[in-house]
């Protein structure tokens, strides 16, 4: 857990607006204590320190990780891509009941009724049209305005040319590898056309038949903190057993997104790195490598060292398959060129 503090710590746009909720939350007497005012007071701890050096412990926070999820109570190794998505996800439950608390107070509704006639003109007009058919108001907290992006499904009916498009959100984007290839290559194949034939044909609604048809996967709205998973763990048949994949991955400094929907020529830069360090899935290490003032910066627990940016390849992987090296990104962490503060 603790790769993952120096991590989102450095996710400039998350720590800002974490420390601008302890700030306000602070003084709040009967506040219950959860896993977000135990990570804001983690943050907040950081940013005051006065020394150059130290070492300030997560405890309180691990502690409530580990009430909180019986996953994380164990000695055994953790995925950490799976940790990302339960502190994610627990954050906006937090805020989401939070705000739902505050709305519920007589304050709220007295001060909601004299506006709900212009509330009721922006929950009827164009800004959340339906999608599908089904209206949608999605709760966005400051987490989904870090992480959050939208994914679009085109599916192309290949008799009638009609085109059948489907949003989801995401957190994160888990990408297939390949051995001796890149972000950009994954990428590519993450948005390639699929064709629905044979016994995978679509069901068209103006056909009103199974047809053949085409499907792919855009990036719809891209976020402004881009992170990217790399399914280096599989389940391999034969063995019976998970895998870990040691694919020697290129993951480049500077990364342009050419499938998006709103912007063709989006642009990130690499930030941070969480590197698992081992042979399997359920055994290993995590460190992590963080951006800091133009300097890469090796996190290792309480150990802290700088690094050459040239030596950020051999965090690439492997390109054989039995190689010393176990020392290999797993996910990466991308500011947007156009939002980064």
């Amino acid at each position: 857990m603790a790769c993952y503090m120096q991590v989102l710590y450095f996710c400039i746009p998350f720590r800002e607006q974490l420390l601008d909720y302890y700030e306000n939350n602070k003084n709040v007497g009967d506040a219950e204590e959860n896993l977000l005012t135990c990570l804001a007071d983690l943050f907040s701890q950081i940013s005051s320190q006065k020394k150059k050096t130290g070492v300030i412990s997560p405890r309180r926070f691990v502690q409530r990780v580990k009430k909180q999820n019986e996953l994380f109570r164990s000695y055994m190794h953790q995925d950490a891509h799976e940790f990302l998505n339960f502190l994610l996800n627990e954050l906006v439950d937090i805020l989401e009941r939070e705000t739902n608390a505050a709305n519920a107070s007589p304050e709220a509704s007295s001060s909601s009724s004299s506006s709900s006639s212009s509330s009721e003109k922006v929950a009827n007009g164009p800004s959340n049209p339906p999608v599908n058919g089904v209206r949608k108001d999605p709760f966005v907290t400051w987490v989904h305005d870090s992480f959050q992006g939208i994914l679009t499904n085109e599916t192309r009916c290949l008799r009638c040319e009609t085109v059948t498009a489907r949003d989801e959100t995401f957190f994160d984007l888990s990408l297939d590898i390949e051995q001796n290839s890149s972000i950009t290559s994954c990428l590519k194949n993450f948005s390639s056309t699929e064709t629905l034939n044979a016994e995978d044909k679509f069901f068209c609604d103006k056909c009103c038949s199974l047809q053949e048809a085409q499907k792919r996967m855009k990036i719809k709205k891209p976020p402004s903190i881009l992170v990217i998973h790399l399914k280096r763990f599989k389940y391999i048949e034969h063995l019976g057993r998970n895998k870990k994949l040691s694919y020697r991955v290129v993951f480049p400094m500077e990364l342009k997104l050419m499938n998006t929907v709103e912007d063709p020529d989006t642009e990130y830069s690499l930030f941070a790195v969480v590197v698992h360090i081992g042979t399997g899935p359920n055994h290993g290490h995590y460190v992590s490598l963080v951006k800091s003032h133009n300097h890469w910066l090796y996190f290792d627990d309480e150990t802290v060292e700088m690094i050459d940016e040239l030596t950020m390849h051999k965090y690439f992987g492997s390109s054989q398959e039995y190689s010393s090296n176990t020392e290999h990104g797993y996910i990466l962490f991308y500011e947007s060129l156009g939002r980064s503060s």
